[in-house]
């Protein structure tokens, strides 16, 4: 309880909720506002216990205007069955939240009207966190899906390229059928500017997955997956095909036959403590 309890600590609310809570206050909304902020938190905790349940490290849970995050400081190299564990953790816990609000209405500590506001708050957020938008649960969901067969990123390009065909449909929903609704543009400005964010540093974070790899985060390896490569290839080419859950032996060829064999860990190090940055696969099997 101590180790899930520290989870508390780890809660921050963003300076503009603390606006938008006054505001609330001023006009009568703080009823819903507390009904959200609960949905929120208790969404967020759901992946942040589910995290701390697997080991990894919870860098912090932040509340904001319009949702919320929980940032973990794990890079794609957990076993794909926890990191859909973690994901679906969160929508979960609207589950166990509408059972309990209706265990309230039923005991009659909870009224008609909060029980039939908090069904409206908390469905209205289930569905919209399964999106296949990233940086949504229904976003992580589809890296996770693409991750199943493709290497860590071209994974990662499908879902960006999947995610923002999603968010432009969403845009038109918006426009056509909600275009004064302030809190939904608030959320359409703030995906953009996650996609943008994530499709700018999206060399960075196949830089990261590798070097969170060769500095021994992964802890569970699925299977072995040997990778077929020439001995001409470039090293950042070849771990351009590194899978998630995965351990590569590199089987090198030349010429059509097989030289030689690495291990994956050869390629890190060259690249990460060597800086060997350009160098070809044929010459780590000299150096080795």
């Amino acid at each position: 309880m101590i180790k899930y309890g520290s989870l508390l600590r780890k809660i921050h609310i963003h300076p503009l909720l603390w606006v938008v809570m006054a505001i609330s206050a001023a006009t009568a909304q703080f009823k819903t506002l507390a009904i959200l902020l609960a949905i929120v938190l208790v969404h967020e905790l759901g992946h942040a216990a589910c995290a701390l349940y697997f080991s990894w490290r919870v860098k912090s849970i932040v509340l904001l205007p319009f949702g919320g995050a929980a940032e973990m400081e794990e890079h794609g190299n957990r076993s794909i069955k926890e990191e859909l564990a973690v994901v679906l953790a969160g929508p979960l816990q609207h589950f166990l939240m509408q059972g309990g609000a209706w265990l309230l209405l039923s005991g009659g500590l909870l009224s008609a009207g909060d029980f039939s506001l908090f069904t409206y708050y908390n469905l209205s957020i289930l569905l919209f966190n399964l999106l296949p938008i990233w940086p949504l649960d229904g976003g992580k969901l589809l890296f996770i899906a693409f991750s199943l067969f493709k290497p860590f990123p071209a994974a990662h390009k499908w879902m960006l390229a999947f995610s923002i065909c999603a968010l432009v449909l969403y845009l038109a929903a918006v426009l056509i059928f909600f275009p004064f609704q302030l809190n939904l543009w608030m959320i359409t400005i703030f995906l953009c500017f996650s996609l943008y964010t994530e499709f700018k540093q999206r060399r960075f974070v196949h830089l990261r997955f590798l070097m969170d790899r060769y500095y021994g985060s992964q802890k569970s390896i699925q299977k072995l997956v040997p990778l077929e490569v020439e001995s001409e290839e470039n090293i950042l080419t070849v771990m351009s095909r590194f899978k998630r859950g995965c351990k590569h032996p590199i089987i090198v060829y030349r010429q059509g036959t097989k030289w030689s064999e690495l291990d994956e860990n050869e390629l890190l190090h060259a690249f990460f403590s060597e800086k060997r940055t350009n160098s070809k696969v044929e010459e780590l099997v000299y150096a080795y």
